[in-house]
Formats: C-alpha cells, structure tokens, sequence
C-alpha cells in the first residue's frame, strides 16, 4: 500500500516536460580587411623626390616604410576561417580539447590560414531543428542517425554523408549507464533496480533529447532481453518501463541539463547517462559524491557527423569543415577520445584502453528495434510508445 501511495505522490508531482526550443546565436563572422595600394607615376615620383629633399625627408626611410606597407599587406592576406559545429549536449568537453588540436594540425598545412572553431551545444534533436532551421553550422555531430537524416531531407546534408568519411561517419561510439549517490545508498546495480518503489530517476526527454532516447531503449532493450520478448510482444517489458518512467522526477531539455538536476539540484537516486557523462562527472563536477555502476546489458550509441554542404559551399569554407571532421579519425584525436570515455572506432587505440573503457555486453538500437524512421515511429512520436508507458494514470 505504501509503495502505490509513494507512485501515485510521484506521478503527481512529476514536472512538465521541457521543450522549449534554445537557439544559440553565433558571433559574426570577420571580414578580411586588403591594404589599399597606390600606383605612382614617374612625375608623381619625381614630385615626390624633390618634395622629400624640401623636408630633409629620409629616401632610406620612405624605402622601409614602403617595403613595412608590403609586410602588412601580405599579413592582410592570410585567409581567416570560421567553423561553426553544431552538436548534442554532453560533447562539448572532447570538442573543447579537440578544436585545438585540429587547429594546430591545420595551420600546420595551410600556415597562410586563421582558423576559429565555435560549438553549440544542446538536446540533439533540438540542434539538428535548430539547423534545419538556419543556424548557419558548418558541421554537425550528433549521437543520432534520425536527426541526420532530417537534414539530408532538408537539402542541407547531401544523401552519401555515410560515404564522405571512414566507419560510416562514426568516429567514436558510447554505451549508456547509471550514475549513483556516492556509495550507492540503494545499492542500485542494473537496470531491473529502477524499477523499485524507493527509487527516484534523473533523465533527459526523450522528445528533445538523444541521449534521452538511448536512456528509454537502452533500458527498454534490458527488459526485452531480461523477460525474453520481441519488440512486438513486450506485455512484460513495457510493465517494467511504466514502473521506470513513473519514478522518473525530472525530464530536462538535455543530458547536461540532467546532470545538473542530479549533481547540484540534488534530484534523484540515480542519473541515466552516457558513458563519458558519468566519469566526467565522478572526475570533476561531483568528485566523491557519486559512483558509477555499469549494468550488465546496455545500448550501443552511435555518434555520426556531416558536413552542412549547403552552408559550406556558400562560404567557401568546405574544405576546412572537411579536414575538421576528417582529422577526428586521425590517432591523436582518436587517443584523446578513450581518455575521454569515448570508445573510438579505431579498434588498436580502443583495445589499448580497455582499462578505463570497462567491456560490457551491449546491443545495436537497429537490430532490436528495426531501422530509426521505425524506432521513432513505434516510440517517440505524439502519442508513442513512450507517451503511453509516461503516460500518469
């Protein structure tokens, strides 16, 4: 009776979904600035001559300031690059380190070139609309194939962004987990715990979220393969995923945003996250206040990225936004995403950091659940799967 009273205290004051769309404005871009140059004709010049020996003027001086003019002129030159990466909540801080490296890399082959990275980050699905609906990104990476290929559908992404770069455009991958009050007080240790009626869940929305979407099946994945069931059978599954959801307190607009509920609002139990969103945390924005706890089954998360042609070939900046996302393939950045909880597709630099990237048995989103257009039909449109299993009764 007790744990009905304490669902029915939850349901009740569970919070309104977040959705308010955040647009994140860019700063303008600079201009390049050409010295203006004079031509002088030989009557100017001898004008010029004699007007300098009136002023006691210096010929050798008249020499260097022509030939310091030269030097600026040619400094004018160097070419000034703006990238803009638009992408999902919880990568900014391997983008941070990684721009610059890339920028380092870049200038060492093109030493004639500025260049300046700016990010934007948020919910994924919330950027991806952002972008569709003119947020000038250069490139964007996301955690989420459907939020590509709205793009594409759009005219901003071309159809072949699996075929521009290696691993179909999947520089790195990551698994979700739980992240707990330090020493774990509900000794929670896989998915079935947060089911219980003592159990109070931190997670992003699912409509604005991909991170959140991965939280919702990686969970729901766990009770099919608990229970035994399909997809198209999930009577105990989907019982299961009521319980979760009704211990959920707060859906926030994004995975950082949930974070922050659980680490400094103090809201929870237990955070879904993603796998590097969990150690940085426990590493630098709640040190000893929680702990992480791998669960025995969980989702594979896909993270792909695209060149914005249809930005890119009107500023002319696609063959920089190219060797940006290229250069994600490159060992340095690939070594900087293992020890950043990133498992990164190169498999020698991946199995050298298996000490810190724990082996756990995980599932492909496709394979349990069919292709995305059918994930996001069967789940997380209006009126889904999810809307029902939220649903407060």
């Amino acid at each position: 009776m007790q744990a009905t009273n304490r669902r029915i205290e939850k349901a009740t004051n569970k919070l309104k979904l977040i959705n308010t769309q955040a647009l994140i404005e860019n700063k303008s871009r600079q201009s390049k600035v050409a010295a203006d140059r004079f031509n002088f004709s030989f009557k100017l010049s001898g004008v010029l001559a004699v007007a300098m020996l009136m002023t006691g003027c210096n010929p050798t001086e008249a020499t260097q300031s022509g030939t310091s003019d030269s030097t600026n002129s040619e400094a004018s030159d160097k070419q000034n690059i703006s990238l803009l990466n638009v992408s999902y909540d919880v990568s900014r801080d391997f983008y941070k380190d990684y721009n610059p490296l890339f920028t380092s890399i870049y200038q060492g082959q093109y030493p004639n070139s500025n260049v300046d990275i700016q990010q934007s980050h948020g919910g994924a699905s919330k950027q991806a609309l952002s972008v569709a609906n003119g947020l000038q990104a250069d490139v964007v990476t996301l955690n989420q194939e459907s939020d590509m290929n709205m793009l594409v559908e759009k005219g901003l992404v071309k159809a072949d962004w699996r075929e521009a770069f290696p691993d179909n455009a999947v520089p790195y991958s990551t698994t979700m987990i739980l992240l707990v009050r330090s020493g774990n007080p509900k000794n929670i240790k896989d998915w079935a715990d947060l089911a219980r009626a003592d159990i109070d869940v931190v997670m992003p929305n699912p409509k604005t979220s991909g991170t959140a979407r991965y939280a919702f099946l990686g969970a729901y994945g766990s009770g099919l393969h608990q229970f035994k069931e399909s997809v198209t059978q999930p009577q105990k599954t989907d019982a299961f995923m009521r319980k979760v959801l009704a211990n959920v307190v707060t859906y926030d607009n994004g995975a950082r945003a949930a974070t922050t509920s659980f680490t400094q609002r103090g809201l929870g139990d237990v955070l879904i996250t993603t796998e590097n969103e969990a150690h940085l945390v426990a590493k630098q924005f709640a040190k000893d206040k929680v702990d992480i706890v791998y669960p025995s089954y969980s989702i594979t998360i896909h993270n792909p990225v695209a060149i914005v042609s249809s930005v890119t070939e009107k500023k002319g900046s696609t063959t920089a936004a190219t060797a940006y996302l290229k250069t994600l393939w490159d060992k340095p950045a690939q070594e900087l995403m293992a020890k950043m909880y990133l498992r990164p597709s190169n498999k020698e630099v991946l199995a050298a950091h298996t000490g810190i990237l724990k082996d756990i048995q995980t599932f492909e989103p496709v394979a349990v659940f069919g292709d995305w257009d059918s994930i996001m039909e069967t789940f997380f449109v209006d009126g889904g799967r999810f809307d029902q299993l939220a649903r407060v009764k």
